[in-house]
């Protein structure tokens, strides 16, 4: 809930903000954020706290600044599946209804800027890059959630970990090694997998030589060819 660790001024001001490192240099989210009559503000979570839950009212649309957020839903029987992981630069929170479909929450200690939907709203109806933003960004979570439909219904459990450390890897890799920002268990509930069926296949990896911890979550790659070749 935005109440709830609030580092920025109870009343936001028009800020300009810099392009996060890491950041492709097109930053649709950026060039919105600092259009004419668009209010950004930064609010700061902490390690698993909440952004907002599964059927609030969708007020605002949100860009990673530093840190990583899940969106997520829980299912009946209490499981949780992850629908993405939000990386510095991206954005979430674009819901197509007037509710959140997903409870989003701040895997690690995160900062992200927002905006509220009525003034991007506001603000597309009079300016055309402002719609041509929304426009790219809602077919890149639609590009997504079909790509994470194909992972999750046709692919064996080590094609899916293949497709991940992939995934992370075009994200994540700056010097040549991915240090990811979630845990195991994340992985599975974004993978469809067992937390036991991830270390396994990550274990099996490993042996074929095909990438090398560092550490638990620093990973790098010995043969992408061979893990694209799974992904195919």
């Amino acid at each position: 809930m935005l109440t709830q660790t609030i580092t920025a001024p109870a009343v936001p001001t028009t800020t300009v903000f810099p392009v996060p490192q890491g950041v492709p240099a097109v930053d649709q989210f950026n060039a919105i954020a600092t259009c004419a009559g668009v209010i950004a503000s930064e609010f700061s979570y902490r390690k698993d706290e909440e952004i907002y839950g599964e059927g609030e009212p969708s007020e605002y649309v949100y860009q990673v600044i530093r840190g990583a957020v899940r969106t997520y839903k829980l299912l009946n029987d209490g499981r949780r599946q992850i629908g993405a992981f939000h990386l510095p630069g991206d954005v979430f929170g674009l819901d197509a209804g007037s509710t959140h479909r997903l409870t989003a929450e701040a895997i690690a200690d995160t900062t992200v800027r927002l905006v509220k939907r009525r003034s991007l709203e506001a603000a597309a109806g009079s300016n055309v890059q402002v719609a041509r933003s929304l426009w790219i960004m809602t077919a890149s979570d639609l590009r997504h959630a079909e790509d994470h439909m194909l992972l999750l219904g046709r692919k064996t459990a080590m094609e899916k970990v293949a497709t991940f450390l992939l995934e992370m890897d075009r994200r994540l890799t700056r010097t040549g090694m991915m240090a990811l920002p979630m845990c195991r268990r994340d992985i599975g509930d974004y993978l469809g997998l067992t937390l036991e069926t991830v270390s396994r296949a990550l274990s099996q990896l490993s042996d074929q030589g095909l990438l090398v911890f560092s550490s638990a979550r620093q990973i790098v790659l010995r043969n992408r060819q061979r893990l694209a070749d799974m992904d195919a």
